[in-house]
């Protein structure tokens, strides 16, 4: 484990965080007391859940939804209607 002072910490920064990165336990000490530690980042990767029913009520979405009008698809088919 490294341990520094917070004036350390700013001079040697990078190297810390490389630290950290590689596994390296690294804390910060403020005044001889462990004041932080740096660790990685760790990003949420799960699947959002959809299933909340925040909008319930708040959005429509019409019964046509789906359809897309004969000429909007001659359109985009480069087709004029």
């Amino acid at each position: 484990m490294t341990t520094t002072n917070v004036a350390e910490a700013k001079a040697r920064l990078s190297a810390l965080i490389d630290q950290a990165l590689a596994g390296g336990d690294v804390v910060i000490n403020k005044d001889g007391k462990p004041l932080v530690r740096l660790v990685p980042y760790e990003r949420d990767t799960r699947p959002r859940d959809l299933s909340v029913r925040i909008w319930t009520g708040e959005v429509r979405i019409a019964e046509d939804f789906g359809e897309l009008p004969a000429d909007w698809l001659a359109e985009f088919e480069g087709r004029r209607g």
